[in-house]
């Protein structure tokens, strides 16, 4: 259990109770990638659904958030693509998964300025692609007219770390920390699996990328638990 304000540091049953049916959540990941697998894990044994997941893209089927996907406990998804996940597609087709297309990097920000506590974003991205602009409100700022992009937080976002202290302080490894910096300021609670737990003091303040301030519990994790498309010989395309 967690032991007093600055001591985050917990196991997977003491965060279970946070997640319930049809919460928004926010996950960290590019193709799974930095996506954590044991809360994965644990909210596909948890049993629950109807969740509204936030994310770069949809994973693999067996792979990172694309777990949850095809095991159906999404309503919805807010992402970037679905490509790598053809369960993904077969739910939307089928009217079983409400997909919102975004593209990449307003989405991304999306998620930054709603972990800035801002309401939105103005671009000029999708302007011309109706399944982009479809329903959304436009404003003209000087000669140019933008869409108005709606800021993205969630219930709860999910993290996953290289490495951290006890308040929370945190580094991630390599290519493994695209989105997660981002989506771990997003979350009304924010929960991250990390690979190390280091003493404090250990951590260099000049290379911490997100402050603990923005970390509610740190779980120990076991390390992915899938196989990646490369190791099993899958064709992507």
């Amino acid at each position: 259990m967690v032991e007093n304000t600055f001591q985050k540091i917990c196991r997977l049953e003491d965060v279970r109770h946070h997640f319930k049916d049809k919460q928004s959540i926010l996950f960290g990941g590019f193709g799974g990638i930095g996506t954590p697998p044991g809360l994965i894990n644990m909210i596909l044994e948890s049993g629950i659904k109807d969740l509204t997941l936030i994310g770069n893209d949809t994973g693999f089927p067996d792979i990172g958030i694309g777990k949850l996907v095809t095991q159906r406990r999404a309503k919805k998804v807010i992402v970037s693509h679905i490509g790598s996940n053809p369960n993904a597609g077969l739910l939307m087709n089928n009217g079983e998964l409400e997909v919102e297309f975004c593209p990449q990097g307003t989405l991304v920000e999306r998620i930054r300025a709603g972990g800035m506590g801002l309401g939105g974003i103005l671009t000029d991205i999708g302007m011309e692609a109706d399944i982009v602009r479809e329903g959304k409100q436009t404003v003209k700022l000087g000669k140019k007219n933008y869409l108005v992009e709606s800021a993205l937080t969630a219930d709860i976002a999910i993290v996953y770390a290289e490495m951290a202290d006890p308040y929370g302080n945190l580094l991630f490894d390599k290519s493994a920390r695209n989105t997660n910096p981002i989506v771990a300021a997003a979350g009304q609670i924010t929960i991250v699996e990390v690979r190390q737990i280091v003493p404090l003091g250990t951590l260099d303040p000049e290379n911490i990328i997100v402050p603990g301030a923005f970390v509610d519990y740190i779980i120990p994790s076991k390390g992915v638990d899938w196989k990646w498309v490369w190791e099993q010989g899958i064709e992507t395309e």
